[in-house]
C-alpha cells in the first residue's frame, strides 16, 4: 500500500522543454495576414501566435509570472572570441598571414 500523499506535496511543474499543442481554426485571410507578419519578422506563424498572446496577456496583466522567457530558435548568435590586451613594453608587430603548409611561400 502506498502512502497517502499530505498536503505538503508541491504540484510539479511539467519541463520547460515540454510544450502545449493547441489546435487552432482560423480564417485563411486571417491566416494569410498572420504568416504574412510573421514573414515580416522572421518568425514562423505559431511564433507569431505565441508572441501576439503572450503580449496581449502581458498588456492585460494576466501573463502568469513561472511563464518562462519565448524560446530562442535558429542558430545561437555569434560569440567574438575575447581580446587579449598588449602586453607592456613590446612593440605590436603586424600579423603575418600565415602561409598554408603544403604550398612553399612566395618569392618575390
Amino acid at each position: 500500500m502506498t502512502a497517502p500523499s499530505g498536503p505538503e506535496e508541491t504540484p510539479r511543474r511539467r519541463p520547460q522543454q515540454q510544450r502545449k499543442q493547441v489546435l487552432l481554426r482560423l480564417d485563411p485571410l486571417v491566416h494569410e495576414a498572420l504568416a504574412r507578419w510573421a514573414n515580416d519578422e522572421l518568425r514562423s506563424a505559431n511564433a507569431q501566435i505565441e508572441f501576439l498572446l503572450r503580449r496581449a496577456l502581458a498588456e492585460a496583466g494576466r501573463l502568469p509570472g513561472e511563464a518562462g522567457p519565448l524560446p530562442r530558435r535558429g542558430r545561437p548568435p555569434v560569440q567574438q572570441p575575447p581580446t587579449q590586451p598588449p602586453q607592456t613594453g613590446q612593440p605590436q608587430q603586424p600579423q603575418q598571414p600565415q602561409q598554408p603548409k603544403d604550398h612553399p611561400p612566395e618569392s618575390r
